[in-house]
């Protein structure tokens, strides 16, 4: 199975190294003693709180080795690489909507990292993948659920 490669920021890496310490650590710890806890209540084939803690367990487990495998595949980004003249992951652009007569401005990042409370938007979205290599003034069009949208790229900074 060929593996995808995960952009990144620095600080996006390093909150998923926190994130994985925390769920291989504290976590791992907090769910052991819920199981030795349930344990403790007799029956198993009646006893909800272990079913409920071992399926957590299980849940654990997998977010691990998603984390794992994010970290074993990332790449990244060089903030010194990242310029202005092309868009690009790691930007923050401006951008006039022409449809609804509106500025916007995202930062666009790896699909790991995006958080649209904080207008981070992922490079594989409609709207990060259209403005992908674009220069200043360009307009491009991205392909939505909603339809075609029209984005005029009013400013590129890092």
């Amino acid at each position: 199975m060929e593996e995808k490669e995960v952009l990144l920021t620095k600080e996006g890496y390093e909150n998923l190294e926190k994130e994985l310490e925390y769920l291989k650590t504290e976590k791992r710890t907090e769910i052991s003693e819920r199981i030795k806890v349930a344990l403790g209540f007799g029956d198993l084939s009646e006893n909800s709180e272990y079913d409920e803690a071992k399926n957590a367990q299980a849940d654990n487990e997998i977010k691990i080795a998603e984390l794992e495998n994010k970290l074993r595949y990332a790449k990244i980004i060089d903030e010194s690489e990242i310029d202005t003249k092309t868009v690009q992951v790691g930007n923050k652009v401006k951008i006039y909507d022409m449809e609804f007569d509106e500025e916007l401005e995202y930062t666009i990042v790896g699909s790991t990292e995006v958080n649209l409370a904080e207008n981070k938007i992922s490079n594989e979205s409609p709207i990060g993948k259209a403005l992908i290599g674009a220069k200043k003034n360009a307009v491009v069009e991205a392909q939505t659920p909603g339809g075609v949208a029209k984005y005029k790229v009013l400013e590129i900074k890092k």
